[in-house]
């Protein structure tokens, strides 16, 4: 069988190679060439009067939840149940903070993703959930039939496709950071964090107004302990869709993949949520024979996913080793998780690992403009900016490293203490 290289450039795009390092940046000299000597300056689209736009309707939607919270659990409950549903997503936010290590992703885009999942689409399940009560009470469906079609019907369907308008929101406002599945999966794992997090609130509120120490114990065990990666779980199918779509052209695909998404991230809400009319007593059962596996199963795309993303990243630096702009030895050090550890450590030990990071983290970004100027995705000129911009980033970084770092410049790796494995 033939091996295919995923990130092999295509051949009806036939992309030139990265621009040709100065000679002064190939012999890792001090010099910092200008951003003149790759592509040229363009204006580009801010994202600024978008982000006001976004965070203003986010504000002024959140003061709506707030007040259905406070008026439906009272400020003392509220402040309660907010303490407790901190529990389950710090869990969440460490393992987003774990996934989203290799290229991380803004802290504008990301904070917008958590107020979208604890705001947005709390806000459009809650008009909805609303909206169906009234007309269900009006058509005399029994409470019992309320309950279930609420549960395995309305709310996944309702709630899978309010999270996953966010996914697809930054998709098309941020594309210049959505650069594959892992992305799509950050961004989707932090809107569900967000929407978990306004959930526990009103679950454990509820439970809290009931007054019975044993319920208010079950519910936070079986949300907060047992089920924190739930509302990700289901999420992370429309991010990962929304990940693949965004290397390709244009706006088909991405919408495309929104629909596709949709279809488990809803199943397996459905199934979740349906579990507790149909196990009955034996849903701890359920829950180590499906639900287990089903989040191993998370766990282990998520590494492969990872992988991915390193090796692309191995591909991408290494035209550029070629041309000029690293030295071949780098590569591993730059994209590889354990030349990265040996890096980092060398880096620290000499008082230097603030300049490494920053070294390391603007040598993948531009591994991944690399990525979207080979498929075409976004404007030549504007994409070539932004490589020119990390090219002059990373000669300076090089400099900063250098006097200590390079006895012989960009003829050795730095120091023979931590020379990177072999990929």
């Amino acid at each position: 069988m033939t091996h295919t290289d995923p990130f092999a450039r295509p051949a009806y795009l036939n992309f030139p190679p990265p621009t040709q390092a100065p000679d002064e940046v190939t012999r890792a000299a001090n010099a910092v060439p200008g951003p003149a000597t790759v592509g040229q300056q363009v204006r580009r689209p801010s994202l600024l009067v978008p982000a006001i736009i976004g965070f203003s309707i986010l504000g002024l939607t959140g003061l709506l939840v707030v007040g259905y919270l406070f008026l439906a659990l009272g400020a003392g409950v509220v402040a309660l149940a907010g303490f407790m549903a901190l529990v389950p997503l710090a869990l969440v936010l460490l393992g987003v903070r774990w996934i989203d290590r290799w290229e991380p992703e803004p802290r504008g885009t990301l904070v917008f993703a958590f107020l979208w999942g604890a705001i947005a689409s709390v806000f459009g399940a809650l008009v909805v959930g609303l909206i169906v009560q009234v007309v269900q009470e009006g058509a005399g469906v029994s409470s019992e039939m309320q309950d279930f079609t609420g549960a395995v019907i309305q709310a996944p369907l309702v709630e899978e496709f309010a999270k996953g308008l966010g996914i697809l929101i930054l998709l098309f406002a941020a594309r210049k950071h959505f650069d594959g599945p892992v992305d799509g999966v950050v961004y989707a794992a932090t809107i569900a964090a967000g929407f978990a997090f306004t959930e526990n609130i009103l679950y454990f509120g509820d439970a809290v107004l009931g007054g019975v120490p044993a319920e208010i114990v079950g519910i936070f065990v079986m949300r907060g302990l047992m089920s924190p990666f739930a509302h990700v779980m289901f999420t992370i199918c429309t991010g990962l869709a929304l990940g693949i779509a965004a290397r390709r052209r244009g706006v088909g695909p991405g919408i495309l993949a929104f629909v596709i998404g949709l279809i488990p991230a809803i199943g397996l809400h459905a199934l979740w949520n349906g579990a507790t009319f149909v196990v009955g007593d034996g849903f701890l059962a359920y829950y180590a024979l499906v639900q287990v596996p089903l989040f191993a199963g998370a766990i282990v795309l998520v590494v492969l996913l990872r992988r991915q993303e390193s090796r692309l990243t191995v591909t991408r630096l290494t035209e550029y080793a070629a041309a000029g702009w690293f030295n071949p030895d780098e590569i591993t050090a730059l994209a590889t998780p354990g030349g990265r550890r040996r890096a980092l450590s060398w880096a620290r030990g000499h008082g230097i690992g603030a300049v490494m990071k920053g070294y390391i983290r603007d040598a993948t970004k531009l591994a991944f403009v690399r990525q979207r100027l080979v498929a075409g995705i976004g404007t030549t000129a504007a994409v070539q900016v932004d490589e020119s911009a990390l090219l002059a980033g990373i000669v300076q970084r090089r400099a900063a490293l250098q006097p200590q770092a390079v006895p012989q410049p960009m003829q050795q790796p730095l120091q023979q203490d931590w020379r990177p494995p072999t990929v």
